[in-house]
């Protein structure tokens, strides 16, 4: 087994990992910006490493310095996390002539997914359903217009590079085609250096469901059943939770074979996750695939019984699946909450500040992965997540009330958070119901925060 795991990245994933790294007794080397010395995984990691100032792209984004750093430490394994340099094919390729095994799929499987563009062209010649559109990317606007009059409207114009709703948007109307295509181009060009551009048939109100699967070397594939991501903000997922309930074992079977499917069209190999949307009939899309560790991994963890961080590390190290696809079984409810210092009433604008007092959650069913300690500064420089909630309970239901009780309990003095927005969604009739797409929040956030502001005056009273 590795002898020493550098983890590329910062936050509530670099502690996730360096757990998995204390219980498989393997050495963990943390890096970090000079904004983040005093941040959790600094503190818990084996070794620590200051790779560079705060912003991203001088420190966490810096591919020489963090190789630097996993040499200096004698590191024989780098995992990324995600975000930051998690699907960066160069990255890789970067580990790979210093050494170090990257813990993640080939840079060709990256590559190939990555650009959305070429995996549809994938998921096409393999048989698993993808959304009408063109077949690649576009040329120019006159491509563009005439795919879309081809389709129909409403259209998805999305960046062949993009990823976190950066590049994408919605149109409704023929007018409004060649303002929007510019506004995703530039978007595009800013965030992603790259200005491809491709086109989708808009599935309105679908359901967003996702299969985790593992993939070993050996060409052994199996899938660890779905999350339904559908409740998300601007194209963010808030709240994740497995098994889905509108999914029945038809097509939940056929889902997890296309899932399956998928990755050994691409040749990949380790965790990744294939994402489709669900239209209001129940026939499905594949829209991407993820190629690293998704935020919401402990949803299928708590429902499985299965640490997706050992598996990985596992497979990186040429080991083959120990499981095959008639030993994962569903057991119970799992729901995830991510905890952002954001406020809801403002747009979900991002704040900072000093932690002042924090009480965590605990109990029967309840398990979160944070970064917030008493006394942390929060920083402006990185992504607004500080902590999931994730709880599991033997039905829906019961994970829902467990889900409310453990918001209650969050305590964050110093910082605004959007848990008492969570607190109140999970309270809605149509969460409940689980009836719910992901238009839920556009369409119910005004009522949500009027139910905020009503629990507030009455606290002041």
């Amino acid at each position: 087994m590795f002898k020493r795991i550098l983890i590329a990245n910062r936050g509530e994933i670099a502690v996730r990992i360096i757990r998995a790294c204390m219980e498989m007794n393997i050495e963990s080397v943390a890096v970090y910006s000079t904004a983040d010395k005093e941040c959790l995984h600094v503190k818990l990691a084996t070794k620590s490493v200051c790779i560079g100032p705060a912003r991203a792209q001088d420190s966490y984004l810096n591919m020489d310095a963090i190789i630097s750093a996993a040499k200096v430490t004698g590191c024989d394994a780098l995992h990324p996390g995600f975000g930051f340099l998690s699907e960066n094919p160069d990255f890789v390729r970067k580990c790979q002539e210093a050494g170090i095994t990257f813990i993640g799929p080939s840079p060709e499987a990256m590559e190939a997914l990555g650009n959305k563009a070429t995996a549809r062209k994938i998921m096409k010649k393999a048989g698993v359903p993808v959304v009408p559109g063109s077949d690649g990317p576009v040329s120019d606007y006159k491509e563009l217009e005439k795919i879309a009059k081809k389709v129909g409207y409403p259209v998805l114009i999305k960046a062949s590079a993009g990823g976190g709703g950066r590049g994408m948007r919605r149109v409704y109307e023929p007018s409004d085609l060649q303002k929007l295509y510019e506004e995703a181009k530039a978007e595009t060009i800013a965030n992603f250096n790259d200005d491809e551009m491709y086109l989708e048939k808009l599935i309105v109100n679908p359901r967003h469901i996702e299969f985790q699967i593992l993939a070993d070397e050996k060409g052994n594939v199996i899938h660890l059943g779905e999350r339904d991501c559908s409740i998300q903000r601007k194209n963010q997922k808030l709240i994740e939770e497995s098994p889905c309930m509108y999914i029945k074992n038809d097509l939940r079977n056929a889902m997890g074979k296309a899932a399956v499917q998928a990755a050994k069209a691409a040749g990949y190999t380790n965790a990744g996750t294939v994402e489709f949307v669900v239209d209001e009939k129940g026939h499905y899309y594949f829209i991407e695939m993820n190629t690293r560790i998704q935020v919401e991994h402990g949803v299928t963890e708590a429902v499985t019984g299965i640490d997706l961080i050992k598996e990985q590390i596992r497979i990186a190290f040429h080991e083959p699946l120990k499981l095959k696809q008639k030993d994962v079984n569903i057991k119970g409810h799992a729901i995830e909450c991510r905890i952002n210092a954001e406020d809801p009433a403002k747009g979900f604008m991002p704040n900072s500040g000093k932690i002042g007092f924090l009480n965590v959650p605990g109990g029967p069913g309840v398990r979160v992965d944070t970064l917030l300690y008493n006394g942390y500064e929060t920083s402006p420089f990185y992504d607004s997540m500080m902590a999931k909630i994730i709880v599991h309970a033997p039905s829906r239901l019961e994970a829902i009330r467990r889900m409310r009780r453990a918001l209650l309990e969050l305590t964050t003095e110093g910082i605004t958070t959007n848990g008492d927005f969570d607190y109140l969604l999970l309270h809605h009739p149509d969460f409940v119901k689980g009836n719910y797409n992901v238009s839920f929040i556009e369409k119910h956030m005004e009522e949500i925060l009027k139910w905020d502001q009503a629990a507030a005056d009455i606290e002041e009273l």
